[in-house]
C-alpha cells in the first residue's frame, strides 16, 4: 500500500494545491491563445490568396492583381469552411472537399500545440483554448460576409458565422482530446467494447473510401481518352483545370463510393449506380472524365469491396471478447458509426451547382447510409462470429456450483430425506410392542384352557355318572373364557383407543373368542328313571379301583 499513496509531509507543509506543472498564467497564457486563435486563420487564408494569384498568373487572357487576389480570398475561405456562396445571384454549394481537410487540419493542430503549451493534462483545462479558436473563426467568417455584402460573390452573415465556428471548434476539439484524452465523465461512462466500436468504424470508413478511392482510379484509366481530351491546350488552362479536378477530388472519391455500394450518384440530369445509369451532359472537367454514359453489366463485382471492407471490421474485433454476442454489438457500433459517416460525407460532397443544367450535384445520403450499415455488419457479424473464440459449454458440476446457496441447501435436505429409511411414529412403535407383550401373557395365563376356535370338542361331554362334576368344570370354564374374553375386549378398546387402528390379526382373534362365548354349552344327558335299587347301580369296579 506504500507504493499506493504519498508519503506524508510534516505540519504546515501542505500546499493549497498541487498545480501542473507545465502549467503557465499571465501574458504567456495570453500569447498562446492568440496563437491559437489566429495561426489557422492566417495560414488558411494565405494558401487560398496563395492559389488564387498562382491561377491568375498562369491564366491567359489573366491581369493579375495582388489586391484582388486578397479580396477574392475571402470568399475562397468561407468556401473552404463549406459555407454556400452566391455569384451573381446563383448558388455555388457543391463545394470542394479538400480546402476544406486542409483547415479542419489546420485547427486540430492549433488546439493540441496550444494544450500542451499551456500543460493542460486534462480537457477541461482545454476548454478555454477551444473556445478561443472556435470563436476566433466565427467571428472572422462573419467579418468577411458583412464585407462582401453587394459584392459578386457573398455569402449569408449568419451561415458565415456558425458553419466557420462549428468547423473550428470540432477540429480544436479533436486535437484537445488527442493530447489530453476524453474527459473523466466520459471515460467513466463508456463501455470499453464501444470504443472498440468506434475504433473498428473508422477503420471500416477509411477501408470504404480506400474502395471508392480504387474504383474511381479504374474509372478513371479506362477512360483515359476522355481525361485528356478535356484538358485545354493552352498551360495555364491545363493547370487551372488540374488544380480545380485536386480540389474536387475528395468529393468524386465520396460518389465512387457511393456508386461501389450501391446507391450511386447524379450530376443534374444524369445518374450513375452500380444497378443503373442514366445519361446527361456533366461539366468539362477532367476529374468527371470517368462518369459512365452506359450502364455495364460486370460493376455488381464491385460489390465484392464493400463486402471487403465489412470482413476487415469483423476480423478486427474477432479477439476483443469470448462471446460472440458482444463481437457483434461492437460490429453494429461500428456500422452505426460508418452510416453517420456517409451521411456527413454524402452532404459535404453534394449541392447547389447554379441553376444550370449540372444543378444539383446529389447524393442520396439516406439510402446510402443504410446501405453502409449493411455493408459493415453483416458480412462483419459473420466473420467476428465465426472467427472469433466461443467460450466452450461448462460442464454441469459448474452449473451445480452456480446455484444459489438456499437452493444448494433445499436439494441437500431433499437428498438425506430420501436415504434416510421411514421409522414408524414413537406412538405407534410403542403400541405395538406392549399390544405383543399382552397377548403373550395372556397366552401363559390361559395355558391348557385358552380358548378354542370353534365348538368344544367332545371330549368335554361327561357322562351320566358325572353330571354334577361335569356340570362344575363346564360352568368353571366358562367363566374362565368369559372372563378372558373380557379381558381381550378392555385391552383391545385400549389399543384401538390409542392407535384408532385395529390389526387383521386382532380382528381375527376377536372374532374367534365373540364365536365362542356367543356358542351355548352342550347340555348334559339327564338321567333316566330309576327301576332298581341303587346298590346293584354304578360301575362294577370296586372303590378301590378308582384308586
Amino acid at each position: 500500500m506504500e507504493l499506493l499513496t504519498r508519503p506524508e509531509r510534516p505540519p504546515g507543509d501542505e500546499p493549497v494545491s498541487d498545480p501542473e506543472p507545465d502549467a503557465v498564467t499571465g501574458a504567456k497564457r495570453v500569447r498562446v491563445l492568440l496563437a491559437a486563435a489566429l495561426g489557422p486563420l492566417v495560414i488558411g487564408y494565405a494558401v487560398v490568396a496563395t492559389l488564387l494569384a498562382l491561377v491568375t498568373l498562369t491564366a491567359e487572357r489573366a491581369t493579375f492583381s495582388a489586391a484582388g487576389s486578397l479580396l477574392a480570398a475571402g470568399p475562397g475561405w468561407l468556401a473552404a469552411h463549406q459555407v454556400r456562396l452566391d455569384i451573381g445571384g446563383h448558388p455555388l454549394g457543391a463545394l470542394p472537399l479538400l480546402p476544406t481537410l486542409g483547415v479542419v487540419l489546420l485547427a486540430m493542430r492549433a488546439g493540441s500545440r496550444a494544450a500542451r503549451r499551456l500543460g493542460c493534462r486534462s480537457t477541461h483545462r482545454a476548454v478555454p483554448v477551444i473556445a478561443v479558436i472556435a470563436g476566433a473563426h466565427a467571428v472572422f467568417g462573419l467579418t468577411i460576409a458583412v464585407l462582401s455584402l453587394g459584392a459578386p460573390v457573398s455569402a449569408n452573415p449568419f451561415t458565415a458565422f456558425v458553419v466557420p465556428g462549428l468547423f473550428g471548434g470540432l477540429s480544436a476539439t479533436i486535437g484537445v482530446v488527442r493530447r489530453c484524452g476524453l474527459p473523466g465523465i466520459v471515460r467513466d461512462r463508456l463501455d470499453p467494447l464501444a470504443v472498440r466500436g468506434l475504433r473498428a468504424g473508422a477503420l471500416g470508413l477509411a477501408a470504404l473510401v480506400l474502395g471508392g478511392a480504387l474504383v474511381f482510379a479504374l474509372a478513371t484509366a479506362l477512360s483515359a481518352s476522355t481525361v485528356d481530351k478535356l484538358f485545354a491546350p493552352g498551360a495555364g488552362s491545363s493547370f487551372g483545370l488540374f488544380l480545380l479536378s485536386l480540389l474536387y477530388l475528395p468529393n468524386a472519391v465520396v460518389a465512387a463510393l457511393s456508386f461501389m455500394t450501391g446507391p450511386g450518384f447524379s450530376i443534374g440530369t444524369a445518374s450513375a449506380g452500380i444497378f443503373g445509369s442514366s445519361g446527361g451532359p456533366v461539366p468539362g472537367l477532367p476529374l468527371l472524365g470517368g462518369v459512365p454514359e452506359h450502364h455495364a453489366g460486370w460493376w455488381s463485382v464491385l460489390l465484392v469491396l464493400p463486402a471487403l471492407a465489412g470482413g476487415l471490421v469483423g476480423w478486427s474485433v474477432r479477439r476483443i471478447d469470448e462471446d460472440p454476442a458482444a463481437r457483434v454489438r461492437t460490429v453494429a457500433i461500428a456500422g452505426a458509426l460508418v452510416g453517420f459517416g456517409c451521411v456527413v460525407l454524402g452532404t459535404l460532397a453534394g449541392g447547389r451547382l447554379a441553376d444550370g443544367p449540372f444543378d444539383p450535384v446529389s447524393i442520396p445520403v439516406g439510402v446510402a447510409s443504410i446501405v453502409a450499415f449493411c455493408w459493415i455488419v453483416i458480412p462483419g457479424g459473420f466473420v467476428t462470429f465465426f472467427a472469433g473464440a466461443h467460450a466452450p459449454a461448462r460442464p454441469p458440476a459448474e452449473l451445480d456450483e452456480d446455484l444459489p446457496d438456499a437452493d444448494t441447501d433445499e436439494v441437500a435436505d431433499e437428498a438425506a430425506e430420501a436415504e434416510e429409511p421411514e421409522e414408524p411414529e414413537a406412538s405407534e412403535k410403542d403400541g405395538d410392542e406392549a399390544e405383543d407383550a399382552e397377548a403373550e401373557d395372556a397366552d401363559g395365563a390361559n395355558g391348557p384352557f385358552a380358548p378354542p376356535e370353534g365348538p368344544l370338542p367332545d371330549s368335554l361331554e361327561v357322562g351320566d355318572d358325572d353330571n354334577g362334576a361335569a356340570e362344575s368344570d363346564g360352568g368353571e370354564a366358562r367363566a374362565e373364557i368369559e372372563y378372558d374374553a373380557e379381558y381381550d375386549e378392555e385391552f383391545d378398546a385400549e389399543a384401538e383407543a390409542e392407535l384408532g387402528l385395529e390389526r387383521p390379526e386382532d380382528i381375527a382373534v376377536d372374532q374367534a373368542l365373540d364365536q365362542v362365548v356367543d356358542e351355548p354349552a352342550p347340555k348334559a344327558e339327564e338321567p333316566g328313571p330309576v327301576t332298581e335299587s341303587t346298590e346293584g347301580s354304578g360301575d362294577d369296579t370296586s372303590p378301590g379301583a378308582d384308586r
